[in-house]
This record gives structure tokens, C-alpha cells and sequence, in this order.
């Protein structure tokens, strides 16, 4: 049984709604972010960045949220939510993954907390300037959505990818102009909605808003 550290609403989410998509079993543990648990002694020891979520693996803690999904997706192959290695669509999966990681996660890092990079004089110019780069990325992804011959972000098949997209795509829910405004985002956002699993994590955590569009 796996073991997901997790605060509602937050990353955890994805690795969550992936677990249950999954059928595996697995046990919750809250991790209050708003009480600031993610920095106790205790989850230190555990994730020494002192966010979540953390997923306990044969005893183990893994870290990073897209790492937790790509473990998940190969550990349970049968599932389908990894392409095998070698396969053509390997490559674009991995690609996905690592942008959405390490070039969406940061933007929206700047912008719910833009004192961070930029300091407290200065997070006004850095919200706006982490809002300039999520309105590019869902030009991006629009564009790609487009092109796609399927319903998912590597076509015909459900991915990993899909989960982090969707949970990101998510947390602009309350910004100026969310990824909804994007039609062919709005479009995938409406099926992924759909989902029993992603409505379920929702009920699980006590969400309520945007689930219903």
C-alpha cells in the first residue's frame, strides 16, 4: 500500500486523482499546508523541501510530484499511462512531463508567491511578469491540443501527462485569464472534467469550485 503526504488543492492533487485512476491501494495522510505542517521536524525528515506532496513507496519517500506520477505510470504499466520505452510516442511523454515541471510549475510558483524572486518591492512587476509566461505556455499547449489527431496531450492516449496538465491547468482557475479562455484547452479541459476519478478526488478533498466548469 502506498502512502500520499497530501494538502488539499495543492500539487498533491494530481499524484492523488493518478492513485485513484489507478485502483491501487493506497492511505492518505493530511499534511496542512495552510498550518504550516509541511515544515514540521517530522515531514522534514521525510521531504526536505518541506512541500507536498510525498508518496511512501515499499518505505521510502519520493518527492516531486511529477516524479511520484512517471513512478507511478511505469510501476503500473498495465495501466497504459506511460508509453514503453522505445516507443514513438516515448520521447513527447518525457518531453511533456519535464516542461510542465520545470517551466509551468515555476511560473506559477512567481505567481501565487512573487515576493520569492522578486522581493517585496518588486512582486507586483514579478506577478505580472509570471502571468506574460502562463499566458504563453496556454498559447503553447492551445496550439499543440490543436494539432493533436486525439482527446489527450499525446493524442489518443491518457497519460501521466494528462494529469499534470489538468491539475495546472487548474490553478489558474482565479487568475485574470484562466486556460479555460484558450478554446482548444477549454475543449480537452471539458472530457477531462468528465472523469470519474478527477470528481472523485475533488469530493475526497472537499472541493467544490471549478470541477462543475
Amino acid at each position: 500500500m502506498y502512502q500520499l503526504y497530501y494538502s488539499p488543492s495543492t500539487a498533491s492533487l494530481a499524484a492523488h486523482w493518478m492513485l485513484i485512476e489507478l485502483g491501487v491501494p493506497f492511505e492518505l495522510v493530511l499534511t496542512d499546508t495552510a498550518t504550516g505542517a509541511q515544515k514540521s521536524p517530522d515531514y522534514l525528515k521525510l521531504n526536505p523541501s518541506g512541500v507536498v506532496p510525498t508518496l511512501i513507496v515499499d518505505g521510502a519517500p519520493v518527492c516531486e510530484v511529477a516524479a511520484i506520477l512517471m513512478l507511478l505510470a511505469e510501476r503500473h504499466a498495465e495501466k497504459g499511462l506511460a508509453p514503453a520505452v522505445g516507443a514513438p510516442e516515448r520521447a513527447a511523454w518525457l518531453q511533456w512531463m519535464v516542461y510542465l515541471a520545470n517551466t509551468v510549475m515555476p511560473a506559477f510558483r512567481a505567481w501565487f508567491y512573487p515576493h520569492e524572486p522578486a522581493g517585496e518591492a518588486a512582486s507586483e512587476a514579478a506577478a505580472a511578469v509570471a502571468r506574460t509566461r502562463l499566458e504563453g505556455i496556454w498559447d503553447r499547449i492551445d496550439a499543440h491540443l490543436a494539432a493533436q489527431a486525439g482527446p489527450h496531450m499525446l493524442g489518443e492516449r491518457l497519460s501521466a501527462v494528462d494529469f499534470l496538465a489538468t491539475m495546472l491547468m487548474r490553478w489558474s482557475r482565479n487568475m485574470p485569464k484562466p486556460a479555460t479562455a484558450w478554446p482548444n484547452i477549454a475543449r480537452y479541459l471539458a472530457r477531462m472534467r468528465a472523469m470519474p476519478s478527477l470528481r472523485e478526488v475533488h469530493a475526497r478533498e472537499g472541493l467544490t469550485d471549478w470541477i462543475d466548469g
